[in-house]
């Protein structure tokens, strides 16, 4: 096992903590195995659940702000055209916290997040919905865990 889970691990919730914030940015990270190993040593699974969630949701956070500073003119240098970016801007302020509630999927989520922010979705119905998916996601992992 690499160093560094092995310090996660020694350090106990902090380290689901710490692991969660980070799998929620772009670092490819498997929060839920580190939370399963959790559960497997033992590790009481509703302070797993607030741990993960939290740092995870802190890490969805980060990807808002990350696109709140943004600039619409960063796209056009892209080939993004103002016709395609106010459309973008549309769909992502009409179906914004559906999208904050997928913010868990792998690389997906992270965009979302972005995207949110960069398209000033609403600050705390975005948090609200980015903490309530990946809450969920971890709740269905920890059931799944205890049940099978």
């Amino acid at each position: 096992m690499p160093a560094f889970f092995m310090f996660e691990f020694e350090i106990g919730f902090l380290g689901l903590f710490l692991t969660s914030f980070l799998a929620a940015t772009v670092i490819p990270i498997a929060s839920e195995a580190f939370l399963i190993a959790m559960l497997s040593m033992g590790y009481h699974p509703i302070v797993c659940l607030f741990c993960a969630s939290a740092g995870n949701t802190l890490g969805g956070w980060l990807n808002y702000f990350i696109g709140r500073m943004g600039n619409p003119y960063w796209l056009k240098l892209f080939g993004a055209s103002l016709e395609k970016i106010e459309n973008w801007k549309k769909q992502v302020k009409k179906y914004g916290y559906w999208m904050a509630l997928f913010s868990w999927l792998p690389f997906i989520g992270d965009i979302l997040g972005i995207a949110l922010g960069f398209f000033r979705v609403s600050l705390i119905a975005s948090f609200i919905f980015i903490f309530l998916g990946k809450f969920l996601r971890y709740l269905i992992i920890i059931i799944l865990f205890n049940h099978l």
